[in-house]
């Protein structure tokens, strides 16, 4: 590696220091990626004036789009995929920005409660795959009698739900995905998707949401909610958005298995004796708990970001030996992802990034349907 070194004015200097504290790293951390960011867009510049680009990180695509709580970038993926260009990004996860990075070349903003919504590009869609976090409602009759502000601002105040509706309030994109666990619904009794629910209508935009299965597009049972919203402002009556239908390919894990796997995936003796003594003692009690065991006919149980412990929700069979985890690239296809996504990270920090990440033909199913009734609904005649 080449190495150089740089001399700023102190005014500069500040400016880099504080940038790289925003972004959690050190200063001549920063510099490399930013320095690596602009020799990747000037290339991607010159690939697009030269006529051979075809949309992909540049500045020519179909619609513009924000990527919030991004995490390594799997709502992006599907969204490029479509003509999209992103135009801004946020994930505070020090490792998932590296990850971002390398398949990017951008680095996304960090804490996105720092960063004011007015200050956030003009894009046409917004997407999020938000936190779930507690709401609180008490106080609002109170905050009513006494003419105080109310509404969404009081009742999702302090949850990173309520920078998502500031910037929808704020910026009027129009349409927006959001994803979530299956359990939001359920969350508080209900109250939490009432809240969701009753502050996105409030803002203005016609909602529909499904759980959706991976399964059915990975070969994985991972149920995850989206929900879809049009502003009423730019389509006057409710469009006649559908989720996708279910392809029904049913894909099963050896079609995302490696053919040669490291031996250090193969699970030891001490772990794999753990792991059935657990689920033995957890059996006569009557409990579900245990690994789960698997090959090449089977599908897999929802990869989390625990699996860097000790892999035991999706175990591979290994012919006369223990079982053995999932590799990363692995964990890549089970999520969706190509195999030219770059992982740059140790396994720990990978299976915790693919566990936590969406599955991508599933994201790119629902976003071809937005963009299908957005086509349709703005045609003209």
């Amino acid at each position: 590696m080449g190495r150089i070194s740089i001399t700023l004015p102190n005014k500069t200097y500040q400016e880099v220091l504080k940038q790289a504290e925003e972004h959690e790293y050190s200063v001549s951390g920063y510099v490399e990626r930013m320095l690596e960011k602009f020799v990747i867009q000037e290339q991607m510049s010159l690939y697009h004036t030269n006529g051979n680009g075809s949309g992909k990180n540049g500045h020519h695509g179909k619609f513009k789009f924000i990527d919030l709580f991004a995490g390594i970038g799997g709502i992006r993926l599907a969204f490029e995929k479509l003509g999209g260009h992103c135009v801004f990004s946020s994930e505070w996860d020090r490792w998932c920005k590296d990850t971002y990075f390398e398949n990017f070349g951008e680095v996304p903003y960090g804490d996105i409660t720092k960063f004011p919504a007015s200050e956030i590009p003009d894009h046409d869609v917004l997407t999020a795959g938000f936190p779930c976090q507690p709401f609180s409602i008490a106080g609002v009759s109170k905050k009513k009698s006494l003419g105080r502000e109310h509404g969404f601002k009081d009742k999702t105040q302090g949850t990173l739900f309520f920078n998502v509706a500031q910037i929808l309030e704020i910026k009027r994109p129009k349409m927006f995905m959001l994803e979530n666990v299956k359990n939001l619904i359920g969350h508080d009794k209900g109250k939490t998707f009432e809240i969701i629910q009753g502050t996105l209508k409030e803002l203005g935009y016609h909602l529909f949401y499904e759980v959706i299965d991976a399964q059915h597009y990975v070969p994985q049972h991972r149920e995850r909610l989206f929900i879809i919203g049009f502003d009423k402002k730019v389509f006057k009556s409710k469009p006649a958005f559908e989720f996708p239908s279910s392809p029904n390919k049913n894909p099963k894990l050896g079609s995302i298995l490696e053919r040669k796997v490291d031996p250090k995936y193969i699970l030891s003796d001490k772990l794999w004796d753990y792991l059935q003594g657990y689920a033995k003692k957890h059996r006569e009690r009557g409990n579900g708990f245990g690994f789960g065991l698997f090959d090449g006919t089977s599908v897999a149980r929802t990869l989390s970001a625990r699996y860097y412990k000790d892999g035991s929700e999706v175990l591979i069979k290994v012919p006369k030996s223990n079982p053995r985890r999932l590799t990363p690239r692995e964990c890549a296809r089970l999520q969706g992802f190509p195999d030219t996504f770059k992982i740059p990270v140790s396994d720990t920090q990978a299976y915790k990034q693919f566990g936590n990440s969406v599955a991508v033909p599933v994201v790119s199913a629902v976003a071809s349907q937005m963009m299908k009734t957005y086509k349709t609904l703005t045609k003209k005649p």
